[in-house]
């Protein structure tokens, strides 16, 4: 008998229609499995960054269910947000850093705000900064950083939890071809560590060469789901 994966991700018949009268999701159902490595793509205001501000509870849809490694991010309780937030890692393009903070602090911030213990805290920031090739860069400021520092930086923030999912948007957007593919090697081994991981991207080179699961989106619906599958569908 073949072992089944476990979901992370259930999204069923969901909608979400903003004030102005943009409907950013229509009917949208999707699966998502504990592990895996997908690639969500689509024209601008194609709906993609409304799908991940969902799974993150920044946005409510209209209607549907989403469902979250077992629990219903829909109903969920106030109080009960900020936990959930706790087991999602978000990586952004314009690296949202703080620039009086050092590269360590930066990091620490996220364990911080979460009511670490600093013993927890000094025991996980080195161990990070060393997975992500930035510990010789613990006490320097954003400021003084590359691009590609800098956005290895918000990949630490963003793991230094352990969370189950990591979100990216546009994570390589502001960076070179090299840098880029870089930090895609950085998300590789993540991935191999157990995290999911959602990476919206109009990196067509990136996601043609890396093969993995690409959802396509196009004016809020999923247009095309396919394992191992390339920017766009060759004809």
């Amino acid at each position: 008998m073949e072992y089944e994966v476990p979901r992370l991700i259930r999204l069923q018949n969901v909608t979400k229609t903003y004030d102005n009268g943009v409907k950013a999701l229509i009917d949208v159902t999707l699966r998502i499995k504990k592990g895996e490595f997908i690639f969500l793509v689509g024209p601008s205001g194609a709906g993609k960054s409304t799908l991940t501000k969902l799974l993150y509870r920044e946005e409510m849809p209209d209607r549907g269910q989403i469902i979250l490694n077992g629990k219903n991010v829909v109903r969920m309780r106030a109080r009960e947000v900020p936990y959930l937030r706790r087991k999602i890692g978000m990586v952004f393009q314009d690296f949202r850093l703080l620039p009086r903070k050092t590269v360590a602090e930066n990091v620490s911030f996220a364990l911080d705000v979460i009511g670490a213990s600093n013993k927890e805290i000094k025991r996980a920031v080195p161990a990070v900064l060393g997975m992500v090739g930035l510990k010789e860069k613990a006490a320097v400021f954003p400021g003084h950083l590359s691009g590609g520092e800098q956005q290895r930086v918000c990949v630490a923030r963003a793991i230094v939890n352990n969370p189950i999912l990591l979100i990216a948007d546009e994570p390589t957007g502001n960076l070179d071809p090299g840098t880029s593919w870089e930090l895609m090697k950085l998300f590789m081994a993540i991935n191999r560590r157990g995290t999911s991981i959602i990476m919206a991207t109009h990196a067509w080179d990136i996601v043609d060469r890396m093969k993995k699961r690409v959802i396509e989106m196009a004016n809020g619906r999923i247009v095309r789901d396919e394992e191992e599958g390339a920017y766009r569908n060759e004809v």
